[in-house]
């Protein structure tokens, strides 16, 4: 199941303060201004700088 629409229209990347998307196979939430993917695992967003990983597109 991917992240709910309602939890998208309120979270935002904790470095740039803009809206995160989901990835094309929807296993992480990309920030399209720094490109950090977050990662989803289990269902729930995990919003950590630590955690996430660079898109280099």
């Amino acid at each position: 199941m991917p992240v709910s629409q309602v939890l998208l229209d309120i979270l935002v990347c904790p470095v740039c303060k803009v809206a995160v998307t989901p990835t094309a196979d929807e296993l992480g939430l990309k920030c399209p201004q720094c490109r950090r993917v977050y990662p989803v695992k289990d269902d729930i967003p995990v919003m950590l700088v630590d955690e996430a990983t660079m898109d280099p597109q």
